[in-house]
């Protein structure tokens, strides 16, 4: 189980998007990076390649790593650090350090 996982809410806390949120898009667990909505913008120079492709500059989301983001609490509405508890049923779930709520 990891910290940060696709559909997660986050807040930016660092860089030109600071304090911004958004949600986790894709996760790329071997790079630590994730990609999220509408954060993170970079321009791309695109040559057609293939018949139908989009040609021109194209603005599009660039991987943040993992350490940069924060999963923001549901029960608390703030960014918080992540921690693991073990449930009586024996599933694993992430725990807010802040509140001591549930995120899953």
């Amino acid at each position: 189980m990891r910290r940060v996982q696709r559909d997660d809410l986050v807040e930016i806390r660092t860089g030109k998007d600071r304090g911004r949120r958004g949600q986790v898009r894709q996760v790329f667990p071997r790079k630590d990076r994730v990609i999220v909505t509408g954060v993170n913008m970079i321009k791309r120079h695109m040559r057609p390649t293939q018949m139908g492709a989009p040609a021109g500059i194209i603005e599009r989301e660039a991987a943040l790593h993992e350490s940069n983001v924060s999963v923001v609490c549901p029960s608390c509405d703030r960014p918080a650090r992540i921690g693991f508890r073990e449930r009586a049923d024996g599933a694993k779930t992430r725990v807010c350090r802040r509140c001591d709520g549930d995120i899953d």
